[in-house]
């Protein structure tokens, strides 16, 4: 599947194996054309914080793949920060919470934020990501 209007999505993820697998997947089906990676909460956070001021839209990614347990700063903190700031940035983002808990209190808990689109367990599998980047570009 070959997409036409190409995105950035963002990666936040601490597990080097899993971002390597889905980095490959990404670029082995074209599914984006810029691919940013963060090893924890707070260096994407930061990012996305110097974002509010840019004018560059293409550094902003439309899609993010968030997991909720790394060190530093969690997924949990990283979404409670992007809440307060992602109605200022000037394209639509999604945030995909992507873990490998499956315990339905993680689930629930991620599902009950207006800023998460939704929930996907780990490992997450070539067609799911197929469909968060048609879906994404048929909006």
């Amino acid at each position: 599947m070959e997409l036409s209007h190409k995105k950035t999505a963002c990666i936040i993820d601490d597990d080097l194996i899993y971002i390597s697998l889905v980095k490959k997947i990404i670029e082995r089906k074209n599914l984006c054309n810029k691919l940013l990676v963060f090893n924890d909460g707070k260096q994407s956070i930061n990012y996305f914080e110097t974002l509010l001021d840019t004018i560059d839209s293409d550094a902003i990614p439309e899609i993010i793949f968030l997991d909720l347990n790394m060190p530093i700063m969690d997924g949990w903190e990283f979404i409670e920060r992007f809440k307060k700031i992602k109605n200022k940035f000037s394209k639509s983002i999604e945030l995909y919470v992507v873990s490998s808990s499956i315990n339905p209190t993680d689930i629930n808990r991620a599902k009950a934020f207006n800023e998460v689109n939704d929930y996907l367990k780990k490992p997450i599998n070539i067609d799911a990501l197929e469909k968060i980047f048609k879906y994404n570009n048929a909006s």
